[in-house]
């Protein structure tokens, strides 16, 4: 009997432990399941945190640190200025604006003072370069008549003098390159001019001088438009921006001597098929990065940015990806093979070749990057490399084709320097009208192209204001 107890005690105890197993393995793989998540997440934070100007599409700016640079330049060179680099020492003028003689005053031996006039002249000279004490001319018009044949006869004001009391082309011409290539607000252009002339400049007469001259610049934008879609290459990109608290977007079509910038409410095909676009007309190369909605437009030959899929490489570079590694080193070593992407490869069997590595890493990186095989809602979710992977894989000849074209470059780094005053000016003053931004592209995009001309901002927005011809060197 007491045997028959125990066996049925030892029998309610088992049942009772092996329930307690069910609940703590169902706790097991609940935990574990935790546990992935968290660490994916962990990773996911970690490739954030880690993320840079060399691994990402981040800008420069936003780096806490100095990193290295996306394509390094070749070592081997010294410090300092290079062979043949002309420099920008001050050189002695020939004549100079005011000339100071410094005679000696008094004999050394009898201490007799001595005379300017008998004294001669050395050949010992010094330059001192400043700028002079600001004012402002004043010029005065006036109007002047005669009588002949009978009738008397006056003379007329100059087309640009309308009120008896105004600022001139210069100064106007200044407030506007102020508050574009230098990005200052309104008001410190006001409180500047203030400062320096002694003269209240109101920031509405800052406003007016831009809106003059951005209605000057309109036959000289079509020019340069006309000019950028001859152009053999021409570099496209778009950035976000903030217009009257909403999101636009700023789009750039620039060569490599012509700049064109517009703004947008869309980022996509609204913007580059709108009658401003110069894409839907373009027929010759067109670099930009790997936005899908780029390569819609069909009439034109496409080129990728290879430093942006230099960057994300390397952020799966610094996540072990093996492929990467391969695929990073294929593009630099083909960069060099291109004497820095100047060049391309000659022959047949040699692009046959380098297509060859690119198909074989490619492989390679199938199998290291399986397609997502869940099923969920729409499009399954795949990693960056694959994302990456499949970009390479259907853009194959847009990214080899500076190794294969001349006139291709590696990257796309014209345009994003076209678009990186925008940036800058976003931090330091906001637009509050649609009408303040799109004045801001057109003379922003002006400025470049003068600098692409090396020819000096303020005489040729001076030439505008004052409505001389602009002439522009075409090679």
């Amino acid at each position: 009997m007491e045997l028959s107890n125990n066996f049925t005690e030892l029998h309610a105890l088992v049942y009772t432990l092996l329930a307690r197993i069910d609940v703590l393995e169902a706790r097991v793989k609940e935990l574990e399941a935790e546990n992935a998540a968290l660490k994916a997440e962990n990773a996911a934070l970690k490739v954030q945190l880690s993320m840079n100007s060399t691994n990402s599409h981040k800008p420069p700016s936003t780096d806490i640190f100095p990193k290295k640079v996306a394509i390094p330049v070749p070592k081997g060179k010294k410090k300092g200025g290079q062979k043949d680099h002309k420099g920008n020492t001050l050189k002695m003028v020939s004549v100079a604006d005011l000339v100071v003689i410094h005679p000696p005053t008094v004999c050394i031996c009898c201490n007799r003072a001595i005379l300017a006039e008998e004294c001669e002249l050395l050949s010992s000279k010094r330059q001192v370069f400043d700028i002079p004490v600001p004012r402002l001319e004043v010029t005065e018009h006036r109007l002047s008549g005669t009588t002949c044949c009978g009738i008397t006869q006056y003379g007329q004001f100059p087309e640009q003098v309308k009120a008896s009391v105004q600022y001139g082309s210069k100064i106007l011409t200044l407030s506007t390159l102020l508050s574009t290539d230098f990005r200052l607000p309104f008001r410190k252009i006001s409180n500047l001019i203030e400062t320096l002339y002694g003269y209240k400049f109101n920031e509405a007469t800052a406003v007016s001088a831009n809106e003059r001259l951005f209605e000057a610049l309109a036959p000289i934008e079509e020019q340069i438009k006309a000019h950028i879609l001859a152009s053999d290459v021409v570099h496209f990109d778009e950035t976000g921006l903030k217009v009257a608290g909403k999101r636009e977007w700023m789009h750039t079509a620039c060569s490599a001597s012509f700049c064109f910038l517009f703004v947008h409410h869309s980022r996509g095909k609204k913007a580059l098929k709108d009658r401003v676009s110069v894409l839907k007309d373009y027929k010759n190369w067109a670099v930009h990065d790997c936005y899908a909605t780029y390569f819609t437009f069909e009439d034109c030959k496409h080129a990728v940015c290879n430093a942006h899929i230099l960057r994300e490489l390397q952020a799966l570079r610094e996540q072990n990806s093996v492929w990467a590694v391969d695929m990073h080193d294929f593009l630099m070593e083909l960069y060099h093979q291109t004497a820095q992407g100047t060049k391309s490869i000659n022959g047949i069997e040699n692009k046959a070749i380098w297509r060859a590595k690119y198909a074989q890493i490619c492989q390679q990186a199938a199998k290291e990057e399986p397609y997502n095989a869940i099923k969920t809602r729409g499009k399954p979710k795949q990693s960056k490399g694959r994302n990456l992977l499949d970009r390479l894989i259907k853009h194959q000849e847009a990214v080899l084709a500076f190794a294969f074209v001349e006139i291709v470059p590696f990257t796309n780094n014209l345009a994003e320097q076209a678009l990186r005053n925008v940036k800058i000016k976003q931090k330091i003053a906001v637009f509050r009208t649609q009408r303040g931004a799109d004045i801001y592209a057109r003379i922003q995009g002006f400025v470049n192209t003068v600098k692409k001309h090396a020819k000096n901002v303020f005489q040729e927005l001076l030439k505008v204001n004052t409505n001389q011809a602009i002439c522009w060197k075409t090679t």
